[in-house]
């Protein structure tokens, strides 16, 4: 069903009411937009016209939003960097097709990053956008084709693939150990513990999976893995580590296990889509191959005997 044409008004309406939006000024939007004063104002005023409703407030030589215009706008600005986007991807890869994916951090960064140069060479007309989220987002709202999430396949109205399972296990600096001579998990709770912001049961979890009973976990809270792990090798305190993104300190001797305790984690890690986007061709294509890389990975694991 098509949209009515006094709903679609001109990107060039668009783009003067935006800018006098952000700028708050007649004068200073004329001046972005390398317009005369009176070139913007025609267009606000053409604007409010096609839609029916006022979007500024005049007051002598100032103007504001009014209600409805504010919430306009920001609509308005999302549609206009989503064109943006689309447009800078088309001209830096105008036959491949442009996949933007969200990515958590430390995810990201150790585990999907050295594997994308093996994904690029199999499919060299592609181009991967990586934008960094700890939270969650509405893909509804932000131009985003995919995104690598950590928790539970329930995000309405999107097509979900599980990746792997996520086994924890505490850990802390050797010289901290040395320290805690910890000999049973209920002895962690005296020692200081280290916390992440997305995961706050997480120690709590770990102990009820060993029998210990406890109403509350004090310790130092962070936001990403990467900051927690380089507070644990710090000596700050005993950090619940995914043990699949931090084998290097592991292997190093950086981090050691206080307890050889692990347990799997109650969330996993999934790729997910817009249902809208099952069939966009970068995405089948990364899809396919993420699958692929992680069920390999899997494998191997079971031969190691983890």
């Amino acid at each position: 069903m098509l949209t009515p044409r006094r709903f679609l008004p001109s990107l060039s309406l668009l783009a003067a009411f935006e800018a006098a939006a952000r700028t708050q000024s007649i004068t200073l939007a004329a001046r972005e937009l390398s317009l005369t004063q009176s070139a913007v104002s025609r267009q606000i005023r053409a604007l409010e016209e096609q839609l029916g409703v006022a979007l500024f407030i005049r007051e002598r030589q100032s103007i504001r939003l009014t209600v409805g215009g504010a919430g306009y706008v920001r609509e308005v600005r999302a549609a206009l960097a989503m064109i943006s986007s689309a447009s800078l991807n088309l001209r830096a890869n105008p036959s491949g097709g442009t996949l933007t994916l969200a990515i958590l951090p430390t995810l990201g960064t150790r585990w999907l990053a050295p594997r994308l140069r093996a994904f690029l060479s199999l499919h060299t007309g592609v181009t991967i956008n990586l934008v960094t989220r700890l939270t969650r987002f509405d893909f509804s709202t932000e131009a985003i084709d995919a995104a690598l999430h950590f928790g539970h396949p329930d995000w309405p109205g999107c097509g979900f693939a599980h990746l792997r399972d996520e086994v924890v296990l505490p850990v802390c600096s050797p010289a901290l150990l040395a320290q805690l001579r910890c000999a049973a998990p209920a002895d962690l709770l005296q020692g200081p513990l280290l916390h992440l912001a997305s995961r706050p049961d997480a120690w709590e979890r770990w102990l009820a999976a060993q029998n210990v009973t406890t109403r509350h976990v004090p310790g130092m809270l962070f936001d990403q893995f990467a900051t927690l792990a380089q507070a644990a090798v710090s000596g700050l305190g005993v950090a619940l580590m995914p043990r699949f993104l931090f084998q290097d300190e592991l292997g190093s001797g950086k981090l050691v296990p206080v307890l050889d305790l692990p347990i799997k984690s109650e969330g996993a890690y999934y790729l997910c889509w817009p249902d809208g986007q099952k069939d966009y061709p970068p995405l089948v294509a990364f899809r396919s191959w993420i699958c692929a890389e992680a069920a390999g990975e899997a494998v191997e694991q079971l031969a190691e005997g983890e």
